[in-house]
């Protein structure tokens, strides 16, 4: 009988629009440097939408809005364990942007 349960990271990233304004950060991480969407990783017990509105606070202040799930992708990580990320948009925020690590 085949296994039916395997390891699995959950992230997300969320785009942030404002006009045709689009919010990324410019990451300077030497593992994984330039610029990308606000995002990380999902906590045990958390749902995908909260872990967005989430990690979108901690990385840039802005509290979103509505967040719209727009994608998916899957690919195996370096330990050949699947690895899903969550693409959202969100265009509905307070709050000031904030310089984070």
């Amino acid at each position: 009988m085949s296994k039916r349960t395997e390891p699995v990271t959950l992230t997300n990233m969320c785009m942030i629009k404002r006009d045709h304004q689009i919010l990324v950060l410019n990451r300077n991480d030497p593992a994984w440097p330039g610029l990308t969407f606000p995002g990380g990783h999902v906590e045990p017990h958390e749902s995908f939408h909260d872990s967005v509105i989430r990690e979108v606070k901690e990385e840039t202040g802005l509290t979103i809005f509505s967040p719209k799930l727009v994608g998916v992708k899957q690919f195996y990580d370096q330990n050949q364990e699947r690895y899903i990320v969550f693409f959202y948009i969100a265009n509905k925020f307070t709050g000031q942007v904030k310089e984070s690590n």
